[in-house]
């Protein structure tokens, strides 16, 4: 619909007015808020307080000029704007089931093995894969020919957004070599020529960034009708329609999701951990990516460089790596080896802390969970949490790291008469403290009580965001060392640190006490975990990488299957 200014048009002096129509035109009357289809009972209507005229077509003209409206006493009424959004979908995006708009992909893969960098990063269409990535954006010209020989429709994108997004234009031939750049970066406007034989013009729209704190996810395209007067005189806009696009967020998916592609780095000394996680993912029939040396430069810590998410359109789902700005030994393996990733670098430290969390925050769908990790030396979550698939309650279980139930494990077997069973068995030049120094250690005690606190403090902040309930957490018995200075580290493997492909679970081998020819921590694991129909196997990281600081979670990454919910049917 069009709106139509009735009392700028009407002749000095006049008080009323009437409308018709030719056949082809729909008309309505909106009075002092009242919607009035006409013709009505009513033949004439004031001109004050300044009533509304809104006109449409059923189909587009054959003949410029043959369809008018009409009013009074013949006076034509002259075409104004369009009338407000609740009219056009297309120029608004809301979210939920109910919800309309278009979607943007960052088209941050690499399609062409022989370019540099993403495909976003190029002005060239290298191949039709590049073009699936991309949203059609369909520009209809139906109507009179004619009416092109003193217009121009002009295609054009807000400066604002001009580096968020990029538009590509091949023509009526669909060949990859005649697809040009027409928006974005510095081109901001592009003058659309429509067929005397072609009645739509299809362009390819990609995204080039993703939301983030200075920037919303919301884009828009415009399309101008401009009246090209006289010469000397500048065009003028008579209509203008637009559509909004939603860039679609990145999302990252959780340990509960079904594992796709696991990854490991090779690096000096670690044959027997790659062989032991090599030998977990053929039983998962889940393909193994080894990092050879070469590409790691002796960076084992695979889980800190990246994370494995995905970005979703209607037509088009792909993963998108997301790269931590940590950046050491495996800072270029991201980009150059698996896929692309976000562009994120920033300076390291814990500060970029706040600059993960805003980036989570702007992509509007994974509502972060601030926990505080700064009570441990390394400072990261997987060193006291983890999430198992469940068959029942949420379809999960929180597992936390618990001094409380070491303790209390270690107190049931000194009392059955185990409290001379040494740690460590096995293992070289590594100490063998009994239950009965570990219970009687008051520093380590007492170090442990300040573990737990922190613990049982994240304990109650993930109850209230997830809405968990005591029966959805489950405590594994952990140990940790250190001081309230330089923060804690695992005593001894960190047994949350796991790697979790499907009901498959690979977790550190933690060397407890041997009771009855089993390891007391690792038969307490089992009776926690099996009855949930998970499949406990204890991986054997001391020397390659628990005294180095880290566990199994911290030396694998996972590539796990997209949630099968719609991420534009949430209401944020």
């Amino acid at each position: 619909p069009l709106s139509l200014a009735v009392p700028s048009s009407a002749p000095r002096g006049a008080a009323s007015f009437q409308a018709q129509a030719t056949p082809g035109v729909r008309l309505w009357l909106v009075h002092e808020t009242q919607s009035v289809k006409l013709p009505s009972s009513v033949t004439r209507w004031p001109l004050a307080p300044g009533p509304e005229l809104l006109l449409a077509m059923d189909a587009p003209s054959k003949d410029v000029g043959d369809e008018k409206v009409g009013a009074g006493s013949g006076f034509l009424l002259g075409a104004g704007i369009p009338s407000e959004s609740r009219w056009d979908w297309e120029s608004s995006w809301t979210w939920g089931p109910e919800g309309h708009g278009a979607v943007l992909l960052v088209n941050c893969d690499r399609d062409d093995a022989d370019a540099e960098g993403p495909d976003n990063e190029d002005s060239a269409v290298r191949s039709y894969n590049d073009l699936q990535d991309m949203a059609q954006l369909v520009l209809r010209t139906r109507g009179p020919r004619a009416i092109f020989t003193g217009h121009r429709l002009l295609l054009h994108v807000d400066f604002g957004d001009a580096d968020k997004i990029g538009v590509f234009y091949g023509g009526s031939s669909g060949e990859l070599e005649k697809f040009r750049h027409v928006l974005g970066g510095s081109k901001l406007a592009y003058s659309v020529r429509p067929s005397r034989h072609r009645h739509e013009s299809v362009f390819y729209v990609e995204a080039l960034a993703f939301p983030d704190v200075a920037f919303a996810g919301l884009v828009s395209l415009h399309v101008t009708l401009l009246e090209s007067p006289e010469k000397g005189l500048l065009e003028s806009p008579i209509f203008t329609d637009s559509v909004v696009f939603r860039v679609a967020p990145w999302i990252m998916t959780p340990n509960t999701a079904a594992p796709l592609e696991v990854f490991v780095c090779s690096v000096d000394g670690n044959e027997e951990f790659v062989a032991a996680v090599g030998a977990l993912a053929e039983r998962v029939q889940c393909p193994l990516t080894v990092c050879p040396a070469p590409q790691n430069r002796q960076d084992r810590w695979i889980q800190d460089e990246v994370e494995f998410g995905y970005i979703q359109a209607p037509h088009k789902t792909f993963p998108v790596v997301f790269d931590s700005p940590r950046d050491r030994g495996l800072k270029d393996f991201p980009v150059r080896s698996i896929l692309v990733s976000s562009p994120f670098l920033l300076l390291g430290g814990r500060r970029m802390a706040k600059a993960v969390h805003d980036f989570l925050v702007a992509q509007k769908v994974q509502a972060p969970v601030e926990l505080f990790s700064d009570w441990l030396h390394v400072g990261h979550v997987d060193e006291f949490l983890s999430f198992v698939p469940a068959p029942d309650r949420k379809g999960f279980r929180l597992l936390l790291a618990s001094p409380s139930a070491c303790y209390q494990l270690l107190k049931e077997k000194q009392e059955e008469g185990y409290g001379e069973a040494p740690m460590f068995q096995g293992l070289d030049r590594v100490p063998k403290p009994t239950i009965n120094e570990i219970l009687t250690n008051e520093e380590l005690r007492k170090f442990n009580d300040y573990a737990q606190s922190c613990i049982s403090w994240n304990r109650d902040i993930l109850k209230r965001s997830l809405g968990l309930a005591e029966p959805d957490i489950l405590d594994i018995p952990q140990l940790f060392q250190g001081d309230p200075t330089l923060g804690a580290l695992a005593f001894f493997p960190d047994m949350v640190n796991m790697l979790v492909l499907g009901r498959h679970l690979g977790i550190p081998k933690p060397f407890g006490p041997v009771v009855g020819g089993r390891c007391c921590l690792e038969q307490r694991v089992r009776e926690l975990l099996e009855p949930l129909g998970l499949s406990c196997t204890f991986i054997d990281d001391f020397f390659s990488y628990h005294v180095l600081s880290g566990d199994v979670h911290c030396g694998t990454n996972v590539r796990r299957k997209p949630f099968a919910f719609k991420w534009w049917n949430v209401v944020p």
